[in-house]
């Protein structure tokens, strides 16, 4: 990256970003695409050898609609104009059609919202015949039928900026009220969807579920649709503010983690809308650690472009539509930059974010999630009982994620499964059930296997967990084996027997249900208390356990074949 400007700690004590700062890295990233876009501006094939599902001339065209978007949020009239030329050649037989469900949709959308946002920079100046052309191939995206899920808000997008230019006006309202429609299905309260079918829960929450509807609604100046999808909005931010470590990182956990920075999309958005509890300090301080998490550990190359991978490159985290264009949707976090430099969430000094100020155990609802943080190392950890997508383990699908370590490669063996029940040679974890969560505690039941089912309970407190899993349907003398975090970058990570275990962390079925019961620990804290020591478990009979904190307080549980009750003792 070119020399940033100069850190400000006194009005950014936590990250030294400034507004200078995100224009900064804007002006680099959109310098740094440039050399890579087709003699007409039409395409922009990024160099690797990885291409998407899509086809590569699928990925170029998403190169053109994601970088677009940044220069759209950047506002700069020089580098629109050579946009404008792209989407002259592209709208002229360049780019693929949008059809149903492919990927020229979800460009459409971009380029769709772009225009929007920049319209008497880039679209009012085209010549008639270029915006005829460009509404027409828009105009295909009305229709066009999207995958269920978060894809149902992409004809949203193209509706409203078609409607606002008075294209197709009658097919742009029911594509926008169509796509709106359809994912009330997925809103489940809190602030929360699911994307689509099924318990999907993740960063799609909030820069697509959230960053689409709001945005329409605030470009649209609806007051109805933003007091509606604002307030839903607002209620989210509460919990996702949570999911940021005190370095800035978020949660490693869902698909599409190669957006990055993306995840500030939705702090920003808040504050725009004014639809959010967050301070405009401590919005800020999120959003600026999230960007500079990442530029700071190699997010760039050496040719300043954003490659496929969380820090650096890979390509454990792609998926089959992931293209070498596809980490610019982290082109989503410049939202902000609507917000003009004098808005208080410029001028405002950074406050600490809910990671800063004190250790947390937070129960989520609608997805059954445990938020741990402690403010020491400043680490998030999400206990995960509720959220599922079996196209995407490993990073839905086992018991714990957090903001420091990556669940390990699907490939491996089943030794080196993190977070996991293995019950014979089996690692799996489907049809995850949620069974509640509650204050200190989350609870869930999956199958693993034929017929045999796992009721989980995590109780925790500062950094520590105590893990109890009751096996139902194995056969008695199966084996059963526990696992924790797999820690790295300096981390400790602990976990010791409690119950039906050996020191190895490894036990056995007998006739009838059998519980299995471990203290866990991820902590970054030099010279911790030993662990034996934070906590005690006894049983009291089949299922039933007692917890006692050292503090005192603590919980009594039972498990059973119907579900999992708690009573929390302060």
């Amino acid at each position: 990256m070119p020399s940033e400007p100069f850190e400000d700690r006194t009005l950014s004590p936590y990250t030294g970003y400034t507004r200078a700062h995100w224009e900064a890295v804007a002006d680099s990233l959109l310098a740094a695409v440039a050399p890579y876009a087709t003699a007409d501006g039409a395409l922009y094939h990024f160099p690797g050898e990885h291409t998407s599902a899509s086809g590569r001339l699928s990925d170029g065209l998403e190169g053109y609609a994601r970088t677009l978007l940044l220069a759209a949020f950047r506002r700069d009239e020089k580098v629109l104009e050579r946009y404008a030329d792209g989407l002259t050649a592209g709208t002229a037989g360049v780019w693929p059609r949008v059809e149903h469900r492919s990927q020229p949709l979800v460009e459409a959308a971009s380029i769709a919202l772009a225009l929007r946002l920049t319209r008497p920079l880039l679209w009012d100046r085209l010549d008639d015949g270029v915006r005829q052309r460009a509404a027409r191939w828009l105009g295909d995206g009305l229709t066009a039928e999207p995958w269920p899920c978060n894809w149902e808000l992409f004809p949203v997008t193209v509706g409203g900026f078609l409607q606002e230019i008075g294209h197709e006006p009658e097919a742009s309202r029911a594509a926008i009220d169509r796509g709106l429609e359809r994912i009330e299905q997925w809103y489940l309260g809190d602030g929360w969807y699911t994307d689509g079918h099924g318990r999907k829960f993740d960063y799609y929450n909030g820069w697509a579920m959230h960053l689409y509807p709001v945005l329409h609604a605030w470009l649209a100046d609806d007051t109805r649709l933003l007091d509606l999808y604002g307030g839903r909005l607002e209620a989210h931010l509460a919990d996702y503010a949570r999911l940021f470590g005190g370095d800035g990182a978020p949660l490693l956990q869902g698909r599409s983690l190669t957006y990055r920075f993306a995840t500030a999309a939705p702090l920003w958005l808040g504050a725009l809308t004014g639809r959010t509890p967050l301070s405009p300090g401590e919005t800020r301080r999120l959003a600026s650690g999230a960007l500079r998490y990442f530029l700071d550990r190699g997010a760039v190359d050496d040719r300043g472009l954003l490659s496929l991978g969380w820090h650096g490159p890979d390509d454990a985290l792609l998926q089959a539509y992931s293209g070498p264009a596809s980490p610019y949707w982290a082109s989503k976090a410049y939202v902000g930059l609507l917000l003009p430099p004098d808005h208080e969430v410029w001028t405002t000094a950074e406050e600490p974010g809910p990671t800063d100020r004190a250790d947390a155990v937070t129960p989520v609802g609608p997805p059954n999630w445990l938020l741990q943080s402690t403010t020491s190392d400043g680490v998030v950890r999400l206990h995960n009982h509720g959220s599922e997508d079996a196209r995407y383990d490993p990073y839905y699908t086992r018991l714990a994620y957090s903001t420091a370590t990556a669940p390990s490669a699907p490939s491996a063996p089943s030794a080196s499964y993190d977070n996991s029940v293995i019950v014979g040679d089996d690692p799996s974890r489907t049809e995850i059930e949620p069974l509640g969560v509650g204050a200190g505690w989350a609870a869930s039941r999956h199958t693993v296997g034929d017929g045999i089912r796992v009721t989980s309970l995590v109780v925790a407190r500062g950094a520590v967990e105590v893990r109890a899993h009751l096996v139902s349907g194995a056969a008695p003398g199966t084996s059963v084996r526990v696992t924790g975090w797999a820690a790295r970058d300096g981390l400790r990570s602990e976990l010791l027997p409690v119950l039906g275990l050996t020191d190895a962390l490894t036990g056995r079925t007998h006739e009838g249900d059998t519980l299995f019961v471990a203290l866990a620990r991820l902590t970054g804290e030099p010279d911790p208390a030993p662990l034996g020591e934070t906590v005690s478990v006894r049983a009291h009979g089949p299922g039933e356990l007692d917890v006692r904190w050292s503090g005192g307080s603590g919980a009594r549980v039972r498990l059973d074949g119907r579900g999992v009750e708690v009573t929390v003792r302060d």
